[in-house]
């Protein structure tokens, strides 16, 4: 059965959905996206991404598309069209077509932004088995642009990361940069020692991630503490626990770095504990 998404204001199936060649977002990645989860046919997190999609054009002098202020109302619509019980919902939002390459910027007044979105049906999303045993990550450098606060469909790295965790038999891979963990290829980096969880403070350099930030309100209303400082590879392999966050798998253990193995090699207490927190949390604010 075929989808149906959202492009320009119109609602088609997949088959019939087109964007130009001249897109700047396919001829100089120009453009930026966010992925919402959606638990029970319910959006977790949406003002989070919202506020952060709004922050990304700002940030690139990205006009808001004309349909900004419905952005809710078209994701609950493909939400019903789709029949999305558990999944996501993808939207981008480039700077258009000018109709022809130019690495300056179109007038605005005359080109407007491209806004796309659809669906992925992931059912049983908050109950995935991986979750249960943890994964496996590498470190590669990081040599991505220095505006990674931006979520930009700059993905080319980040895809080419998942592909050396993949080569090596792991899941992902976290960036180094000047010794320090950055961040996942698509998520938030953390370690625990002792009951203290650590991420890198939020800067330039790492996505503002909007389920990390859920998850360390909802980690310091539990009273566990936190410390928002970077941490060295070497740190993350000595460290009792390790985990990710991101808005599709949510709170996600990592049993192993590098091949070193963290504690006995299975999930530690604290992340599976903020998993069960941050699911239980955000389906009741889910809207």
């Amino acid at each position: 059965m075929s989808r149906t998404v959202y492009v320009n204001g119109a609602y088609l199936p997949e088959e019939e959905a087109t964007v130009s060649i001249f897109d700047r977002s396919f001829l100089m990645a120009d453009g930026v996206y966010e992925v919402t989860s959606v638990l029970g046919g319910k959006l977790i997190d949406f003002d989070g991404h919202l506020a952060r999609l709004e922050r990304s054009l700002n940030e690139l002098d990205i006009p808001k598309p004309e349909a900004f202020d419905s952005l809710l109302e078209i994701h609950r619509e493909l939400v019903v069209r789709n029949d999305i019980t558990d999944g996501m919902i993808y939207l981008q939002v480039s700077r258009g077509s000018a109709g022809d390459r130019d690495f300056v910027f179109p007038d605005p007044e005359v080109v407007k932004p491209t806004l796309v979105l659809f669906t992925q049906s992931k059912p049983g999303l908050a109950e995935s088995p991986v979750a249960q045993k943890g994964i496996k990550v590498i470190s590669i450098e990081d040599v991505r642009w220095g505006r990674r606060d931006i979520k930009t469909v700059q993905l080319l790295y980040p895809s080419m990361g998942k592909m050396m965790a993949k080569k090596a038999g792991a899941d992902d891979a976290w960036m180094i940069e000047d010794g320090f963990v950055t961040e996942g290829t698509s998520n938030n980096a953390y370690i625990v020692q002792g009951n203290k969880i650590i991420t890198r403070a939020l800067s330039n350099d790492i996505l503002h991630g909007i389920t990390r930030a859920a998850v360390l309100r909802f980690a310091r209303e539990a009273q566990m503490e936190v410390e928002e400082r970077s941490f060295t590879i070497d740190e993350a392999k000595a460290a009792d626990e390790a985990f990710i966050t991101s808005a599709s798998t949510f709170v996600m253990p990592v049993v192993e770095i590098d091949g070193v193995t963290l504690g006995d090699g299975t999930p530690g207490s604290v992340a599976p504990r903020l998993r069960e927190i941050y699911l239980e949390e955000s389906r009741k604010a889910a809207i």
